[in-house]
């Protein structure tokens, strides 16, 4: 499965952003879509997922409210609605795939930069 964001950029605080996922390759044994950050000097920590057959999603607490998952299975992309970012907010998002049968997200995207100015 080969995975490709876009979307990320430069934003005020307060402002919002939509990157996208694209997925290829045996997306049919997809089990779920992710979303991951990792800011500077930090671990990579988790953000969100979407399932891919049903749509069921989870969210960190952090973002619970703000931000928002969804999927476009006829494009195969998975998106990530981005509200009221806060600075915290700041860092390089990346895209991973769980295939189904899979104990963790084997796939990896190169990840997408999205900086929130105060």
């Amino acid at each position: 499965v080969k995975l490709v964001e876009s979307g990320g950029g430069l934003v005020q605080a307060g402002g919002s952003l939509r990157p996208s996922c694209a997925a290829s390759g045996r997306t049919f044994s997809v089990y779920s879509l992710g979303w991951f950050r990792q800011a500077p000097g930090k671990e990579r920590e988790f953000v969100a997922y979407i399932t891919w057959s049903d749509g069921r999603t989870n969210y960190a607490d952090s973002v619970k409210g703000r931000f928002t998952i969804s999927r476009d299975n006829a494009k195969n992309t998975v998106y990530l609605q981005m509200t009221s970012l806060k600075p915290d907010d700041t860092a390089v998002y990346y895209c991973a795939a769980k295939l189904v049968g899979a104990a963790r997200y084997g796939y990896w995207g190169q990840g997408t930069q999205v900086t929130v100015s105060s």
